[in-house]
C-alpha cells in the first residue's frame, strides 16, 4: 500500500504526454522530447515509478547519459524520489567500469592498459612517424578524425573510402590522415595504452567474446535508459546492443531537432529508425514548452518550421506554458564593434534592472566571436566568464601571436600600413590570408588570428592626433608599436578575475543550458550557416545551431547582426534562418502578404535614434527607438495632445485612434517635431493627416493650448 501510495505521488503534477511516458508498459518506449517539456522528469519519473510499484528493480536499471552533470542530476532526482540504486553513468564511465571489473577475468591476470587522457601527443608522434610536422591545432584535428573514425566503426584502412563518402573536411589528405592512424594505432599498442573508443570496444569484446562475462552483465542490467539518443554514435550503439543481448526494455529520449554534433560521429539515425526496428515500440511526444515564454516558443517553431532532411521527419513543434513574456527583438548593426557594444549597453541595462549576470548569455557560432563581446563587456563594466573556452587573449595562438607581433617591430619598417605590418608579422606564426585551412581546430586557430588582423584594420582606421602647439594639431597614423601596447592593454583588461558574470559561449557549448535573458548574435550569411557549410545536410545542422541557441532563453531574446564586419566593410545578407518577426507572438507570417509588407518596411531603413539599431516593427519605427531603449516622453505635451485628440474625435463623432493613435501620439510628444519635415518622418502622418491637423500638432509642440488651438 505505501509502495503504490509513492507510486502515485510521482504522477502527480505530470501532464498528460509526461504520464503516458512514465506509465507506459515495458518494452522499447521512444520518448521524443522538445527543449524545455521536461524530459529528465518524465524519465526519472518512469524509473520511479517501475520501480515502486515493483515492476522493476532500481538495482537492475543502467541509464545512460552524455555527461557527468546530467548523470548526477538524474541519481539526485531519483533520489528525491524515493528511488536509490540505479546506475546513471555516462557511455564512458560505465563501459570504463565493466572493463576494470572484469580485467582480471579477460585479461588472464595481466595489468589492464593505462587509458589516455587525450589523444593529441600521440598523434603528434604518429604524425612525425610519416613525416608530417603536425602544429598543436593539426594534432587535434587528426585526433578529432581518428575520433571520428573509430566512433563510426571504420579501421584505419577503410578511412579513405569512408571520409569520401561522409564528405569529411580532412585536415591533410585522406590517405595521409590514414597513415597518421595507422601509426597512431601502431604507437598505442607498442606503449601499452588505450584510448576511449578502445575501452568502448573492450567492453564490448569482453560481452560478445566471453559468454560468462555477458551472462553477468546481462544479469546485472536488464532494463535500460538513453538520454539524448539523437548524439550516439555507432560505437555507442555498438555497446547498447550488447549489453541489451537481443532483449527490448530500453527506454530512449532525445530530440532529432536538436542534432547538432554529426561532426564527431553522432548520427540521429537510431532515434529516426527507432520505430521500424522495435515495431511495437510506444511513442511518446513531449511537446509543451515550460522553459520559454510562448513568444520566444513562437520563434522557435518558426526557425525549424523550415528544416528539412531526415531530423525534420520527427520534427516536435512546441506549445508554450509560461506566462506571456516580451517579444524577441532583432537588431541589425552596421557593423560587429557597433553590434558588441549595443549588446554590452543592454547586458549593463539588464544587470541594473535586477537580472542577475549569470542568468545572461551571449552565444555566437565560433569561439573567435568572442573577443569583440570580451572588449565591449569589458569597457561596459559588466563581468563574463567564457563557456568551454579560454578567454580571446588566453589562448595560446593569441599569446603566441602577440610575441610575434612585439619582435616584427624591430623588422617591420615603421611607416608601413599597419594592417599590411599586422599580416607580415603573423606570417612568423604561419597565419596568411589565403583560405582557412580544413580542420575544426587549425581553423579557429586561423580565425583567432584573423580577428587580430580585423582588430589592426578598426585600430588602423582612427589615426592619433599629436599636438603641435596651442592651437594646432596633425594626425599620425598608427604603428605596430601602438597596436602592440592597445593589444596588452585589453588582454590585461580581460584578465580581471570575475566571480559571476555574463556567460559566452558558441552554440555547440550552450547545449543543456538555459538562461534568463540570451543574445544571439552575429546571425549573418557566411558565419551561420558558416561558409564551410557545403552540403544539404550541413546546411540543416547550421539551422539546428540556431534553433538550439533560440531554445536556450527562458523569457528575454534577441538575434542581431552587422551589416558588415568592420567600419565600411563588404555588406553582408542576413541568415537564411531568420524568420521575420512580427509583434503577436514572435513567429513567422506564412504567405506572400506578410512577405510583400515586410520588405517594403525593409526598403526604408529607420534606425533607434538612441543606440543606432535598425528598426522592423512597425510601432518601433513610428517611435523612432527600440521598445527597451529610454524613452523621453514629454507628459505634459502627451497630455495636451490626448485632450486635443479627445475634443477632435467628439467633434467628428469617431474613436480617438481614427483621429491619432496611441502610438502615434507617444511618438509626438517623444520627438516633439517643429518642422513639416520633422512631423510627416512619423509613420502614421501621411498627407491627409498633414493636411487636417499639421499645423495645429505642431502648434501644440510648440506650446499652444488645447483651449487656443480647438477656439
Amino acid at each position: 500500500m505505501v509502495v503504490h501510495s509513492a507510486a502515485g505521488g510521482v504522477l502527480a503534477g505530470l501532464d498528460p504526454e509526461q504520464r503516458s511516458a512514465v506509465t507506459a508498459p515495458a518494452g522499447p518506449v521512444c520518448i521524443l522530447a522538445g527543449a524545455g517539456t521536461g524530459k529528465t522528469r518524465a524519465v526519472t519519473s518512469r524509473i520511479a515509478h517501475r520501480a515502486l510499484t515493483g515492476d522493476i528493480s532500481a538495482r537492475h536499471v543502467l541509464a545512460v547519459t552524455f555527461t557527468a552533470r546530467a548523470a548526477a542530476e538524474m541519481r539526485a532526482r531519483l533520489t528525491a524520489l524515493g528511488v536509490g540504486g540505479v546506475q546513471a553513468r555516462t557511455f564512458h564511465a560505465a563501459a570504463l567500469r565493466q572493463v576494470r571489473y572484469f580485467a582480471p577475468r579477460l585479461l588472464a591476470g595481466r595489468a589492464m592498459p593505462e587509458l589516455l587522457d587525450s589523444k593529441v601527443r600521440v598523434v603528434t608522434l604518429a604524425a612525425a612517424k610519416v613525416g608530417l610536422r603536425a602544429d598543436r591545432a593539426a594534432a587535434r584535428d587528426l585526433a578529432g578524425e581518428i575520433e571520428w573514425a573509430k566512433s563510426s566503426l571504420v579501421e584505419p584502412g577503410e578511412y579513405v573510402v569512408a571520409a569520401a563518402k561522409a564528405l569529411r573536411e580532412t585536415p591533410y589528405e585522406p590517405a595521409k590522415v590514414a597513415e597518421v592512424f595507422t601509426a597512431y594505432e601502431r604507437l598505442k599498442r607498442g606503449n601499452g595504452v588505450i584510448d576511449f573508443e578502445d575501452m568502448l570496444r573492450a567492453a564490448v569484446w569482453g560481452i560478445e567474446e566471453h559468454p560468462d562475462v555477458a551472462e553477468q552483465v546481462r544479469g546485472q542490467y536488464r532494463h535500460f535508459v538513453v538520454d539524448e539518443y539523437q548524439d550516439v554514435n555507432p560505437l555507442q550503439q555498438w555497446l547498447l546492443d550488447a549489453w541489451l543481448g537481443g532483449r527490448d526494455d530500453l527506454t530512449v529520449v532525445g530530440d532529432a531537432s536538436q542534432t547538432i554534433y554529426t561532426f564527431t560521429g553522432a548520427t540521429s539515425t537510431y532515434l529516426v529508425d527507432f520505430p521500424r526496428r522495435y515495431r511495437h515500440a510506444t511513442v511518446v511526444r513531449l511537446v509543451r514548452d515550460y522553459r520559454s515564454t510562448p513568444q520566444v516558443v513562437g520563434l522557435a517553431n518558426a526557425v525549424i518550421s523550415q528544416a528539412r532532411g531526415t531530423e525534420a521527419r520527427l520534427r516536435l513543434e512546441l506549445h508554450g506554458q509560461r506566462p506571456p513574456g516580451p517579444d524577441p527583438e532583432l537588431r541589425i548593426f552596421t557593423d560587429e564593434p557597433a553590434e558588441a557594444n549595443a549588446v554590452a549597453a543592454r547586458c549593463r541595462t539588464l544587470v541594473e534592472a535586477g537580472t542577475p549576470a549569470r542568468e545572461i548569455a551571449v552565444l555566437f557560432r565560433t569561439n573567435a566571436q568572442s573577443e569583440a563581446y570580451e572588449k565591449a563587456l569589458t569597457e561596459a563594466g559588466v563581468p563574463y566568464v567564457v563557456q568551454g573556452a579560454e578567454r580571446f587573449f588566453e589562448r595560446p595562438e593569441v599569446r603566441q601571436a602577440m610575441i610575434a607581433l612585439r619582435a616584427a617591430t624591430r623588422s617591420i619598417p615603421g611607416e608601413t600600413p599597419l594592417p599590411t605590418a599586422v599580416v607580415d608579422g603573423l606570417g612568423a606564426v604561419g597565419w596568411a590570408r589565403d583560405a582557412p585551412p580544413a580542420g575544426g581546430a587549425a581553423r579557429e586557430r586561423w580565425e583567432a588570428l584573423s580577428a587580430l588582423v580585423q582588430l589592426a584594420e578598426e585600430y588602423a582606421a582612427t589615426p592619433e592626433v599629436v599636438p603641435i602647439g596651442e592651437a594646432a594639431a596633425i594626425e599620425r597614423p598608427v604603428t605596430l608599436a601602438d597596436f602592440n601596447e592597445e593589444l596588452a592593454r585589453r588582454a590585461a583588461q580581460q584578465h580581471v578575475p570575475t566571480v559571476e558574470g555574463v556567460t559566452l559561449a558558441s552554440l555547440h557549448s550552450a547545449k543543456g543550458l538555459e538562461w534568463d535573458a540570451v543574445f544571439l548574435v552575429g546571425l549573418a550569411e557566411g558565419t551561420l550557416p558558416t561558409t564551410y557549410a557545403k552540403t544539404p545536410e550541413q546546411v540543416e545542422e547550421e539551422r539546428r545551431l540556431l534553433y538550439v541557441g533560440v531554445t536556450r532563453a527562458r523569457e528575454w531574446l534577441w538575434l542581431s547582426y552587422a551589416a558588415a564586419r568592420s567600419p565600411g566593410g563588404r555588406a553582408r545578407r542576413p541568415s537564411r534562418f531568420l524568420p521575420q518577426l512580427d509583434r503577436s507572438g514572435g513567429g513567422e507570417r506564412a504567405g506572400a502578404g506578410p512577405a510583400r509588407r515586410t520588405e517594403r518596411r525593409r526598403s526604408q531603413v529607420v534606425s533607434c535614434r538612441i543606440c543606432g539599431a535598425t528598426l522592423l516593427a512597425g510601432a518601433d519605427r513610428k517611435l523612432g527607438r527600440c521598445p527597451t531603449c529610454p524613452s523621453d516622453l514629454d507628459e505634459e505635451l502627451y497630455e495636451r495632445l490626448r485632450e486635443w485628440r479627445q475634443r477632435v474625435a467628439e467633434a467628428q463623432k469617431v474613436p480617438a485612434y481614427v483621429v491619432f493613435t496611441d502610438a502615434t501620439l507617444t511618438a509626438l510628444a517623444e520627438r516633439k517635431p517643429g518642422r513639416v519635415e520633422e512631423l510627416i518622418a512619423i509613420a502614421g502622418i501621411g498627407p491627409r493627416k498633414l493636411g487636417l491637423y499639421g499645423d495645429t500638432v505642431l502648434a501644440l509642440v510648440a506650446g499652444a493650448g488645447v483651449d487656443e488651438v480647438c477656439s
